[in-house]
């Protein structure tokens, strides 16, 4: 017994055009919209984690025709401190760092310390929440100090590496308009504006203000309960 069965596209996509509308709308919704993001690297500890899976506000600073980086109307202006995902300028790939200096900031660092406008930062120590909170020790298995950096109102944690070599001083740059500077949490373990350059405001692809959940990779993916649905 043979079996002929003719495929018919207008019959198929009459009889599924609900599923498919709606597949089509969450494609856009995701571009335009949000999205979701592993996080997949130790650069922004202790702030995200590997395994971290963030929210991602696409409109938060920009609407913009989906799957494009052309801008269709400002929303609002990014902000110092502010934890955002971008393509990097250097070769495209997806990056969630935080947002250090905005345009026509004159931002410098010595010796690990930012300086911003003339404005030092300042740097008080402070214990890791835990160990999964300090980069993974099959990485880097060495001293890490946790600090808290502050600049006016802003404060985050931060961790350097003493024994890492690492780029800890660069010279005053001023930011042009509509570009911004970089820089992970995790300082000294981290590539970002200090080696693939400032970010133009059409990179930057939306902000990260929650966590929807996270998995312990090296502890058999189990969950950080405490972290799921936490603020950033």
């Amino acid at each position: 017994m043979s079996l002929n069965v003719k495929l018919n596209p207008r019959k198929l996509f009459a009889e599924n055009k609900g599923f498919l509308l709606f597949l089509v709308g969450m494609v856009l919704m995701r571009s335009a919209l949000a999205d979701w993001y592993l996080v997949p690297s130790s650069s922004m500890y202790p702030s995200l984690l590997e395994g971290d899976r963030v929210i991602c506000d696409r409109v938060a600073y920009d609407v913009k025709l989906p799957f494009t980086d052309v801008i269709l109307a400002h929303v609002a202006d990014p902000q110092r401190g502010d934890i955002v995902t971008f393509s990097s300028p250097e070769d495209g790939v997806r990056l969630v760092k935080r947002l250090i200096a905005v345009p026509g900031d004159v931002v410098e660092m010595r010796d690990e310390k930012l300086i911003i406008n003339g404005v030092a930062a300042s740097y008080t120590a402070i214990a890791a929440k835990s160990a999964d909170h300090l980069t993974p020790a099959r990485e880097y298995a060495r001293e890490q100090l946790v600090f808290n950096e502050t600049l006016g109102t802003l404060q985050h944690g931060m961790i350097v590496m003493p024994e890492r070599a690492a780029m800890r001083s660069f010279a005053p740059v001023t930011v042009p308009p509509g570009e911004y500077m970089m820089l992970g949490d995790n300082r000294d373990n981290s590539r970002d504006s200090r080696f693939i350059g400032l970010v133009k405001r059409e990179l930057i692809t939306g902000q990260v203000k929650r966590l929807m959940f996270s998995l312990n990779a090296d502890n058999y993916y189990l969950p950080r309960w405490e972290r799921f649905g936490a603020g950033v």
